[in-house]
């Protein structure tokens, strides 16, 4: 078997044991809160969110950093979502996810709830992985839509795949791609909660 192939099979697995764990409390399990600095925004934001707001932008505005320059649609929702520890990610990865998750979930109009708080409507669970082939790099990600019963009711995945570099794996995926999912991600989440709510 080739050693590329040896790699996707093994990430694969990894990912698939990730999905199976939803209560994984091993080293994998990473709080985004701790990686990424900064002060909650003002208003109804708790004081210590799971991933701590950028200074406020206006609903509509791009993220801070966004790559598409198109004003972004902010929705209208009741849904207060809670971002738990992601699994598979270092923290070279998940603080540029983190902070980019929070910029776009404000820009979009969602509310955040921090850990450990009790008002979240919604909670995203998120499992990840990184494979190496050749000069890309392919990080594989899953989200669970929880509901306060614990029940999934949404899933989004998918994968973004870059030119590596520093490394395989973990090593050569650069904060650019890691913020690509967040704006996926986020903006998947908007039309979800707008389709859910029609």
């Amino acid at each position: 078997m080739k050693r590329s192939s040896r790699q996707t099979l093994l990430a694969a697995l990894m990912l698939a044991a990730g999905l199976a764990l939803p209560a994984c409390t091993s080293s994998q399990v990473l709080e985004p809160s701790a990686l990424v600095g900064g002060d909650a925004a003002a208003g109804d934001q708790p004081s210590s969110p799971a991933f701590p707001l950028p200074a406020p932008a206006t609903p509509g505005q791009p993220a801070t950093g966004a790559a598409t320059p198109q004003t972004l649609a902010a929705i209208t929702t009741d849904a207060r979502v809670q971002f738990a520890p992601v699994v598979g990610a270092p923290a070279s990865a998940s603080t540029p996810l983190a902070a980019r998750l929070s910029a776009r979930a404000t820009a979009r109009g969602i509310p955040l709830v921090g850990a450990g708080q009790s008002s979240a409507s919604l909670i995203m669970k998120g499992y990840f992985s990184a494979i190496s082939e050749g000069d890309q790099t392919t990080v594989i990600y899953v989200w669970d839509v929880i509901d306060p019963a614990g029940t999934r009711i949404h899933r989004i995945q998918g994968q973004t795949r870059a030119p590596a570099t520093g490394g395989e794996g973990w090593d050569g995926v650069q904060p650019a791609t890691m913020e690509a999912i967040a704006d996926e991600t986020i903006d998947r989440l908007a039309a979800w909660l707008t389709m859910r709510q029609g």
